[in-house]
Parts: structure tokens; C-alpha cells; sequence
């Protein structure tokens, strides 16, 4: 037995430190649609934190919205921790007047607590987006006077941030457009000092707005996570991974009121329509190994239309990212879009 123990002693020690390495923490954000709420509750044991899109703000401070109270009632049943989103709904004119108004603020920030405290919340997740990189400042003290307050009862405050390396607006006018009303108005190195977590949407390169291309291609992650590092704690870092994809095709050129207009349209698409649309048109599923992400296309009435999506290999791919950087964790958008066999890739939640 003595002989027995001593081995296992050895062979512990020669164990790599990644064996012991805790798992990063599986944040999942669910929205209130029928199957965000059945894929949530179909895995609530591999969920780590739970983030859905339950409240809203408006520009004189006032807190709407209500938890699920079946959701509620699961998440508690099984011990998990729930972070409701906190929005504007991408006013910014409105969410400047919020920005500005001290009243409105302590109105805002006294029914967060308020709410957490009534429901059981371990605090709240800030998701305000559409700012104008001019209220930059004005942001970073909101989330100051929130993060002390909401400490000062035990809660606490995460950020969604629109990534935003290389830090500046860059040369062409869609990069100009971004930094100036999605990029510009998170300080990073300012923020992480007043939040207990940052969840960097690292998703949405190729979007609605754009050309056709990866919702998160690999490079474009690393550059802007890296960007990220350097100031922001990976402690308190977490890295977002889509689980949507997009279908861009040819829309309709005629408008509403009758003029003819390019129309390059494109859509969110989930696993449960994007795998079998790619069975429906025949189209074979393909793998960039650099950018990290599965693509198809196919052709309808005579036009090239395409899907990329970040499938379970996608997934697996970025949440070994997550753990080689040792990061808090990942964030996860969104709960029902996302190729089920994601789950296997996830460890059960340790409460």
C-alpha cells in the first residue's frame, strides 16, 4: 500500500498544471424565446452563469421588466447563478439623456438592487450598445457609480463590450462608423477596474451591415482578445463565442415605394435551420482552417446565397482558447441557436 501511494504521489507531480487547471466558467445567455428557455433547461447542469435578457432602462432611469419565473424556478432548484441583462434598447439619443441626467442614474441603479435583491439575482449585466464613442467617459462613470453601489449589497456587475482593437477608428468608412457609434465608447483598461467581469463579444465580424464572411473568424478573435489582455485582468476576462450564424442572399430590389435598390440582404440562422437548409440545396458543409468556421452555399433561382456558421467544432476550438489563456470563462449568444453537439464539449458545473 506504502509502494502504491508513493507512485500515485509521483505520478501526480508529473502531471501537467492544466490537468488541475479549473474548467472556464460556461456563461449562457438566454433569451425569452420557447426554445432559448428549453435548451436552457435541457442543460442547466453544464451552465455556469446564467445571463438572459430580462430587463430594459429608459432615458429617465426607469427599470422594466420581470424574471421567468419558471426559468427562475429551475436556476434555483439547481443553484445557479443568474446575471440578468440590463439594456437600452440601442437608443442612443435616449441612452445619452441616461448618461447625463444624475437622477435618472440613481433611479436606474436603486431598482437594480431593488430587483436583485427580490429575486435572488447574484447581480446584473450591463448590455448597452449603439453609444457614441463621445459618451465614453460618461459610460465608464455610469459603471463606476453602479459597481460601487451594487457591492455595497453583495451584488455583482458584468459588461458586454463591442470589441475594439486595434483602438482607433482605422481608414475606411465602415471602420469610422463602427468606432464612432459601437467600438469607441468602451475604455477597457477604465472599465475593467469598476466590473467584475468583462464578456468581449467576440462575434459579429461579418454581419447584416457587411460582405459575406465568418461571424467570428479565428484571427479576428485572437486579435482583438489579445488587445483585450493587455488591460484587462484575464481574471476578469471573458470571451465571447456565437452560436448563431448568418444566410446572406439577394433581397428583394423593389422597395415599399417602389424604386429599384441593390438589396444584399442577409439574416440570422440557427443550427436547427442552417444544417438542414444545407441537407435541403444538396450544399456541402465546408471547414476554413483559418478562420475556424464552417460555410456553405447553394444556389436558388439561379443565385449564390451563403451560411457560415460557428458549429460544435468552432465552438471547441474557441473554448480551448478560453482555457490555454487561462481566462475566467466564455460568453456564450445565444441558448437555442447552437449546434447541440456543443454539450458534449462541456464538463458539468461544479456549485
Amino acid at each position: 500500500m506504502k509502494r502504491l501511494l508513493i507512485a500515485l504521489l509521483a505520478c501526480l507531480l508529473w502531471m501537467p498544471i492544466a490537468a488541475f487547471a479549473k474548467a472556464p466558467v460556461a456563461l449562457f445567455y438566454m433569451m425569452e424565446t420557447q426554445k432559448s428557455i428549453a435548451s436552457f433547461e435541457a442543460h442547466v447542469d453544464k451552465i455556469d452563469v446564467l445571463v438572459p435578457t430580462w430587463y430594459g432602462v429608459d432615458e429617465n432611469g426607469l427599470v422594466s421588466g420581470a424574471p421567468d419565473a419558471y426559468v427562475l424556478k429551475i436556476a434555483k432548484a439547481h443553484k445557479l447563478p443568474v446575471m440578468p441583462i440590463i439594456s437600452a434598447g440601442g437608443d442612443r439619443a435616449k441612452f445619452h439623456a441616461l448618461l447625463t441626467n444624475e437622477t435618472a442614474k440613481k433611479a436606474m441603479i436603486g431598482s437594480m438592487i431593488e430587483q436583485a435583491k427580490l429575486h435572488g439575482f447574484s447581480g446584473f449585466q450591463f448590455d448597452f450598445e449603439n453609444i457614441a464613442w463621445t459618451d465614453r467617459d460618461a459610460l465608464t462613470l455610469l459603471t463606476k457609480q453602479t459597481y460601487e453601489a451594487l457591492h455595497k449589497h453583495g451584488l455583482q456587475l458584468s459588461m458586454a463590450v463591442v470589441p475594439n482593437a486595434p483602438g482607433y477608428a482605422g481608414r475606411g468608412a465602415f471602420g469610422k462608423w463602427m468606432w464612432e457609434y459601437w467600438r469607441g465608447a468602451y475604455d477597457l483598461k477604465e472599465l475593467a477596474k469598476v466590473l467584475d467581469l468583462v464578456c468581449l463579444m467576440t462575434y459579429d465580424q461579418h454581419t447584416r451591415w457587411t460582405t459575406p464572411g465568418p461571424v467570428a473568424g479565428m484571427p479576428w478573435v485572437m486579435e482583438h482578445l489579445e488587445y483585450a489582455m493587455k488591460v484587462v485582468p484575464k481574471e476578469k476576462l471573458s470571451l465571447g463565442i456565437g452560436l448563431y450564424g448568418y444566410h446572406w442572399f439577394a433581397g428583394n430590389p423593389v422597395s415599399a415605394d417602389g424604386k429599384e435598390n441593390s438589396n444584399i440582404s442577409a439574416e440570422y440562422i440557427d443550427a436547427d435551420a442552417s444544417f438542414p437548409l444545407a441537407k435541403q440545396f444538396g450544399a456541402t458543409m465546408q471547414w476554413d482552417p483559418v478562420e475556424h468556421e464552417s460555410w456553405f452555399y447553394f444556389y436558388r433561382d439561379q443565385m449564390r446565397e451563403w451560411v457560415f456558421l460557428p458549429d460544435a467544432r468552432a465552438f471547441r476550438d474557441r473554448y480551448d482558447v478560453a482555457k490555454q489563456y487561462g481566462l475566467q470563462g466564455f460568453c456564450a449568444w445565444v441558448l437555442g441557436a447552437e449546434d447541440p453537439k456543443i454539450w458534449d464539449e462541456l464538463p458539468d458545473a461544479v456549485r
